[in-house]
């Protein structure tokens, strides 16, 4: 049987960075740094089964008590010191780490071991008191809060008051005193809300602490970091005991946070941030502003110049930009972490490019390294260069882009309003773990404390989200729900706009441009003067060698089908053409069709519509010159189209000489109980070939016409809603037929038609349609629709529930549904090739543009995804690690 506690120390450690599933990122890192020489305290790591093992049964096994007493005692000959004893006291954090890293999202506890004679021998060993006590009554309010359960905020009350009483703004300005008397009433606090007193134990205390950091892989926050970031929920978290190094003993000691690379942009500099006589909480909370890390230099320059060396040499080690926390203790530098750096979506494929041509790795492996869903951030507006606005004040720039929303200063409010439509920034002193819903429910965030690696700033690049950590000027009022800055007032529900590039923040609601990378793509920036365009270009250059799946987009109009191009697309998956039946007149004519009461009525209306069809089609095939266009055949059902009472109702009833009753008659003779599995798609074709004859003219037309202009044309006709293959048959008969009296006299052009599988006997019977439509293109909305008996539109009731609950492991709307939907269209891909080898297969869903999806799509053998044109870039990327990956 495997051990359960693997130890880390004096150069030498029982575990290696390959052991992440073992140890979790933290632990396993420690240990790889151990084994590097890198300066590391001692310590141990349990291992994630046990946190796992314990939330299932609820107890501590005996034999993993042995283990860690065997590990504390080899902690304690490692140190010369003991855990508990009043003259030389072994002090230890206790700190979780899963395999994925969740930063912020578990618990953790520094200083375990003090007591009321521990903090004695510590302050003699120290020879400062001070330190020993402040010491002393960080732990219990950390203790306290994370083990047994009494708020935070009331220890911060107690502070804030000693600090307003001693007129100072941080707590390394209050004198030993006033913290032995804190750590009186910390300890009479935690004794009137427990009804017992504080565990002076070590041992009672250690197991107490581990105990906590297992439980909080079941935190609200933990369990919405890992859905938001799709991280397993039985990995478990291993917890880290390690011996403790004080950067709070004095101006000679510090702490901090770093990053190899500058994790905004990509920059190759040394980017971080640290404190002078603090511990690490003071930094990623933002409880202190913290001064840059350049400055560390001229007040710790022997520890600076080492943690340069270390800094490259981890970098080069790992081959990727590492986060690092460290603490120096009296001039000695320790490493806490190193772990891979949380980055922004311009610094991912920066550090991407320049990585590759520096040689540390291949462009196979860069590609690996950036995350797919993330390069939607590269996409997202910047404030209008010529808005005319006064910033209201300026914090620092924690994470890129432009976002306006009204004012919230709670979380839970954030939910709410979000939920309710409303566009949101979440407004905080400074963020914590528990604020992560409210983050993931902004636009944006503001912060007045903190620096660029506080909890802010990091969770924000991490999720993509605007941010401004640090805005000084800004004070918040929570029990008032404002803030004011510079003299003004903002309330809740007053919009603000955040500028995460530049850290400005604005009142009101100020106007967007695109961004950078839009603007190449739409030709108005030249590449050569777009950095981020130009390493995100080279980054998809390498995708595109890499994958095999080819990225179409669904594109209705010839603005979306440039708009596609632009991003790359290789085609149309999917052409709408009941969207262009909306604009200007055309909807009046469709509406004229639809109520006449004989098939010359409809004639001579779909006349009308003839022309208007045959210059769209002409103008994307322009536009995708040489690439494929997938049309499909109107789809919704008839009574879409038609206004349902009101002031509409009445116009329209005369524009079309009929009474309000005649055309309400006509309105209810439409309506049905269920229109998604109603009188639709091709069963329309079926009723009214006339319907499919006009369309199927209006292409063909367009296809000569764009031919004759030198346009290359590749058009797919795809049939839609297709249930028995006579249905299909009965319509590519139409079309053919229409084929041949536009073709006959005007010469070949390069068609197919095909049909759309979005029913589950579409699947089911796919051999026999495979006989007779040239291609396959699955409609996986319809089709998750179909096979799970949901209402895309219903199921948002509940089905967040049912992923909550693990029913459903994800939103099927959001993600393929690969073990019910995904075997549908693997069997409809096997049996449709096996009728016609070589078929072509496709999908037009949304889920075209989900990586996840993109890799089953990769795995079933289909030939190309078709996605939103601003889904493109991920579905190109995303495609691309799959076939690395398989």
């Amino acid at each position: 049987m495997p051990p359960l506690v693997y130890f880390f120390g004096n150069g030498r450690a029982d575990g290696t960075r390959e052991m992440k599933g073992v140890l979790g990122s933290k632990g396993a890192n420690l240990a790889e740094m151990t084994n590097l020489g890198v300066p590391v305290p001692p310590g141990f790591t349990i291992a994630t089964s046990a946190c796992m093992e314990y939330l299932t049964s609820g107890g501590i096994p005996e034999a993993l008590r042995a283990e860690v007493a065997a590990n504390v005692t080899r902690l304690e000959e490692t140190t010369g010191k003991r855990l508990g004893d009043a003259g030389n006291p072994l002090l230890v954090s206790v700190r979780s780490g899963a395999a994925v890293s969740m930063p912020g999202m578990m618990e953790t506890i520094l200083n375990l071991g003090l007591n009321d004679e521990t903090v004695e021998g510590l302050a003699r060993l120290a020879d400062n008191p001070r330190f020993a006590w402040d010491s002393y009554r960080r732990f219990i309010q950390m203790y306290a809060d994370v083990v047994l359960g009494v708020p935070g905020s009331q220890f911060e009350s107690l502070l804030a008051g000693k600090r307003l009483l001693h007129k100072v703004e941080s707590d390394s300005g209050l004198p030993e005193a006033t913290l032995r008397t804190l750590v009186t009433q910390y300890k009479a606090l935690v004794r009137n809300a427990t009804d017992r007193d504080f565990p002076a134990d070590p041992q009672e205390q250690l197991w107490g602490a581990i105990e906590a950091v297992w439980r909080s892989w079941t935190l609200k926050k933990a369990v919405d970091y890992r859905k938001v970031n799709n991280i397993p929920n039985d990995l478990g978290t291993g917890v880290n005991i390690v011996a403790m190094v004080f950067g709070n003993m004095g101006e000679d000691s510090g702490t901090g946070v770093a990053f190899t690379r500058d994790p905004s942009t990509g920059e190759r500099k040394f980017y971080g941030e640290f404190l002078v006589n603090a511990q690490g909480e003071d930094v990623v909370a933002g409880i202190r502003t913290p001064l840059h890390i350049d400055e560390m230099a001229q007040r710790l320059p022997a520890a600076y110049g080492e943690l340069m060396a270390v800094q490259e040499r981890l970098e080069s080690h790992y081959r990727d930009m590492q986060d690092l926390e460290f603490t120096v203790e009296r001039g000695t530098l320790y490493l806490l972490q190193t772990r891979t750096g949380k980055r922004t979506a311009a610094a991912a494929v920066r550090i991407a490019r320049d990585m590759v041509d520096d040689g540390l790795i291949a462009s196979d492996e860069a590609l690996q390294r950036v995350n797919a869903s993330q390069l939607d951030q590269l996409l997202h507006p910047v404030i209008d260069p010529g808005a005319r606005a006064t910033p209201l004040v300026t914090g620092l720039p924690a994470s890129p882009g432009a976002a306006s929303g009204v004012a919230v200063f709670d979380s839970d409010v954030a939910v709410a309003r979000a939920a309710g439509g409303e566009a949101v920034i979440l407004v905080r002193e400074e963020t914590t773990p528990e604020d992560f819903h409210g983050m993931v429910a902004a636009r944006a965030i503001l912060t007045t404390r903190g620096g660029m690696t506080s909890h802010a700033a990091v969770v924000a690049r991490g999720m993509g989200k605007c941010a401004v950590v640090g805005a000084r000027d800004v004070t918040v009022d929570g029990e008032k729900r404002q803030f004011r800055a510079n003299g003004t007032v903002v309330s809740e529900g007053d919009w603000i706009t955040l500028d995460g590039a530049s850290g400005r923040v604005f009142v009101g609601d100020l106007p967007t441009v695109p961004s950078e990378v839009v603007r190449v793509t739409q030709g108005s920036l030249v590449a050569s003067r777009a950095p981020v365009y130009e390493a995100y270009a080279r980054v998809l250059a390498w995708a595109d060698e890499a994958r095999t799946l080819r990225v179409r987009a669904n594109a209705d109009t010839p603005k979306d089908a440039r708009q596609a191009r632009g991003f790359g697309a290789e085609g149309i998956g999917l052409c709408r053409t009941e969207h262009m039946f909306f604009e200007g007149d055309r909807i009046h004519a469709m509406r004229e069709m639809i109520v006449a009461r004989d098939e010359g009525g409809r004639r001579r209306a779909l006349a009308k519509l003839l022309p208007m069809q045959r210059a769209d089609f002409e103008a994307i095939f322009e536009a995708m010159n040489g690439y494929p266009v997938n049309i499909r055949l109107l789809d919704p059902p008839l009574h879409e189209f038609l206004p349902h009472g009101g002031e509409e109702s009445k116009l329209l009833a005369r524009g079309l000489r009929l009474t309000r009753a005649e055309l309400a008659h006509i309105v209810e003779g439409l309506r049905e109980s269920n229109p998604m599995l109603g009188h639709r798609g091709c069963r329309l074709g079926i009723t009214y070939p006339e319907i499919t004859e006009m369309q199927g003219r209006a292409i063909f037309e367009a296809a000569v016409r764009a031919r004759k202009r030198g346009i290359e044309v590749q058009v797919e006709i795809m049939v839609p809603l297709v249930a028995a293959v006579k249905e299909f048959s009965h319509q590519k008969a139409i079309l053919e037929d229409i084929a041949r009296q536009v073709l006959g006299p005007l010469g070949p052009v390069n068609y197919e038609i095909g049909t759309m599988i979005e029913l589950p006997r579409a699947a089911l019977t796919a051999a026999e349609i495979a006989r007779e439509a040239a291609f396959f293109s699955f409609g996986t909305n319809d089709l998750t629709q179909t096979t799970l008996g949901l209402s895309r539109d219903d199921a948002g009731r509940f089905l967040p529930g049912y992923v909550e609950r693990g029913i459903l492991p994800d939103d099927p709307f959001q993600t393929l549904d690969i073990n019910g939907v995904g075997k549908l269209v693997r069997m409809a891909v096997d049996d449709g090739r096996a009728a016609r080898p070589g078929l072509k297969t496709g999908i037009c869903g949304e889920h075209g543009g989900d990586p996840r999806s993109i890799m089953f799509c990769h795995q079933a053998g289909l030939n190309y995804v078709s996605c939103s044109p601003y889904r493109v870039p991920i579905a190109r990327l995303a495609a691309a690690q799959a076939a690395l990956a398989h």
